[in-house]
């Protein structure tokens, strides 16, 4: 699989009369060959924006050049309203990533490895208000798997593997493996994997739900665009204040949840989207979303 895969890809395919519209768009609007540096490509479709960590030769490791452009792009696709779905992934068919390139870290990588705006990888610690899909192409190892937890959804090719296996070397998964994998896992299974370090195959993983798809690796990007896509068809402020309240309220008791619940229905109930969709619907048409 080549780290260019987007170059060749065909645009983003469509399922129902909106999802054909936002296909269209997508392949009037990529943008093909972009990159922010020789360490991540970043590739538009549409209204999809796809990050590809560019560094196969060392399974994708994270070294202070891959955090810095992570966090770079991350911050930027947060303000830009023509972006409505992140798609992240690693080139080749070997490692999504394989963590904290330790030796970029030993020659003195260590402060833009971890302290770019966003964490490690520029995703571990981020706020992001926008779906990220992580499109696993192998390995998701240590800090790889921390990257994944740090997405939205997650679509898996049938040879990836998942773990955290710091502890094998005297360490612990620092970068929030230890309080997302119990959230994402059963708590005997995230116990599990910390303490074993051993890791899970593509088809136990989506049988324990932190997976939510998984495919043959030769199909996994056109896979995970698919998916993309039907999530840009839809109303991207509905869709933003869907994530955001599912994700807050699931940490708070139910009548603390309910309150945010209630002040995103008075935002996208009073948006102009809430009104196009009606009036799309009535008119027989594609709705024209504004985002707003």
């Amino acid at each position: 699989m080549s780290p260019r895969w987007h170059e060749r890809l065909a645009p983003v395919a469509a399922s129902g009369e909106n999802h054909a519209t936002a296909a269209r768009a997508a392949a009037q609007t990529t943008r093909k060959g972009a990159c922010m540096a020789d360490e991540v490509l970043q590739e538009r479709q549409g209204h999809v924006e796809i990050l590809t960590i560019n560094r196969p030769e060392a399974r994708n490791a994270i070294n202070g050049a891959v955090s810095r452009a992570m966090s770079s792009a991350m911050d930027a696709l947060a303000e830009d309203d023509e972006c409505w779905v992140v798609v992240i992934t690693g080139s080749g068919d070997k490692a999504f990533s394989a963590g904290m390139d330790l030796k970029a870290f030993s020659s003195g990588e260590g402060g833009d490895i971890m302290g770019a705006s966003g964490g490690f990888g520029g995703l571990t610690q981020r706020e992001f208000p926008k779906p990220i899909i992580a499109a696993v192409n192998g390995s998701a190892l240590a800090g790889g798997l921390e990257i994944m937890l740090s997405c939205d959804l997650v679509v898996a090719a049938e040879h990836a593997m998942f773990g955290i296996p710091e502890a094998k070397r005297g360490l612990i998964a620092g970068a929030g493996g230890l309080i997302r994998l119990p959230k994402r896992l059963p708590m005997a299974v995230a116990l599990e994997l910390a303490m074993t370090g051993d890791p899970i195959d593509a088809g136990r993983a989506h049988a324990l739900g932190l997976v939510n798809k998984v495919v043959p690796g030769a199909s996994l990007l056109a896979e995970t665009l698919e998916l993309a896509g039907r999530i840009a068809a839809n109303a991207p402020l509905a869709v933003r204040y869907s994530k955001s309240v599912m994700k807050r309220a699931a940490e708070l008791p139910e009548s603390e949840g309910w309150k945010i619940n209630q002040e995103a229905v008075a935002v996208v109930f009073s948006s102009a989207d809430a009104m196009e969709g009606p009036v799309a619907f009535a008119e027989k048409r594609p709705p024209v979303w504004q985002g707003k």
